[in-house]
């Protein structure tokens, strides 16, 4: 039989010949595609490769990929699926509030440096120098004792110290713009300036580094905090550059340099506001956990986490600015991390009664009881009981 049978069961043609079969050889085509979903995908380029070619074709312009490449350096690798919805708002409003510090931070500096005596004949550099280090001093003793008495506190309530930190930015700036008109007091306004600063610098970054603990969903916490100081820095340039600007424009005019001082203050409060109002944080803390049992008691429906994240405080509960509808909130009279070595023998006899008697009626109940400024809650099932310290 001649020819035999062809790859498909056919009658091979007797012309056929290897130089034929290597013409009709298959080619390979890749493509590559780039994004954070399936949802989000787009086509970046198309590699086609036979036996004696090999094509590439790149998806847009080399301005695209070189916009692209520039936009690497500011936003996480797989955004926006790689990070909490809750990231962009926050970013935008804290890039905002960072150029007003900035700004504002050229105004203070200028303010600072005249009331030292730069440019002044009679200023001496050793009067100067030891000036900056009785400030520079101050500033770091503050932030040892700050970290001392509140450093465990501000993860669990970044929100609230993300705010205060600013605050207290904003006095230490103001601090160092009113000390030219107080000669006879410069050391002590300047030293309590530089203290309410070290305050923001312990608080901002131990905050900081919880936010970038709640944005990170891919294990991407270094990447999001190298892309953020990314962010940082631009806001830095471009705040220091309308800084130099303004500080020029407002030179010698004293009641200009407030306006424009007080003016950026004011909005730098409002975007830090803006900023940690965006936030809907999943973990628990003592307010947290007093709004979700508060309102399970009621309702016996759960919150999601924006919809504690709405109720949740803001401000510090000392000032006056607190949310009307949880005056009444448990969080007050509850203590995370309670020692069992801080209850006395009535304590923990009358708390075992109680355990027992709900153990014993097999029903599910929560019983609170306040002992020593501690609450008590007590979740008892038919299969045992789970004390729960707050």
């Amino acid at each position: 039989m001649e020819g035999g049978l062809g790859g498909n069961g056919a009658p091979a043609s007797p012309s056929s010949s290897p130089s034929s079969s290597t013409s009709t050889a298959p080619s390979i085509t890749v493509e590559e595609w780039r994004g954070s979903s399936s949802t989000e995908l787009s086509r970046t380029a198309i590699l086609t490769a036979d036996r004696s070619h090999l094509t590439l074709y790149r998806s847009g312009s080399r301005w695209d990929d070189l916009g692209r490449k520039i936009l690497e350096a500011f936003i996480p690798e797989g955004f926006p699926g790689s990070v909490t919805p809750d990231y962009v708002p926050f970013q935008v409003w804290d890039s905002l509030q960072g150029v007003s510090t900035y700004i504002r931070s050229m105004l203070s500096t200028q303010a600072l440096l005249s009331a030292i005596g730069v440019g002044e004949k009679s200023a001496t550099v050793i009067g100067a120098t030891f000036q900056w280090f009785l400030r520079d001093f101050t500033g770091m003793l503050g932030g040892i004792l700050f970290t001392f008495y509140q450093g465990s506190n501000l993860d669990s309530s970044a929100k609230m110290w993300r705010l205060v930190a600013d605050f207290m930015n904003d006095l230490g700036m103001l601090m160092d713009l009113v000390s030219p008109l107080w000669p006879s007091a410069f050391i002590v306004i300047v030293c309590l300036g530089s203290l309410s600063r070290s305050f923001t610098g312990v608080a901002g970054g131990a905050t900081r580094a919880a936010l970038t603990q709640h944005f990170a969903l891919q294990n991407n916490a270094a990447d999001i905090s190298a892309k953020e100081s990314s962010q940082e820095t631009v806001a830095t340039m471009v705040g220091m550059a309308l800084g130099m600007l303004l500080a020029h424009i407002t030179m010698g005019n004293p009641v200009a340099i407030w306006f424009s001082f007080l003016s950026l203050t004011m909005f730098h409060i409002y975007a830090n506001y803006k900023a940690v109002s965006c936030l809907s944080l999943t973990t628990l803390n003592s307010e947290r956990s007093s709004i979700l049992l508060q309102y399970y008691m009621q309702n016996r429906t759960v919150l999601s986490p924006q919809e504690v994240s709405r109720r949740e405080h803001i401000f510090p509960a000392w000032t006056i600015w607190q949310r009307p509808g949880n005056a009444k909130s448990l969080h007050h009279c509850i203590h995370l991390g309670v020692k069992a070595s801080t209850l006395s023998h009535s304590d923990m006899m009358e708390l075992s009664g109680t355990a027992s008697s709900h153990y014993k009626k097999g029903v599910t109940s929560v019983f609170s009881r306040i002992s020593n400024s501690f609450v008590f809650f007590f979740l008892c099932y038919a299969f045992g009981c789970f004390m729960l310290f707050q």
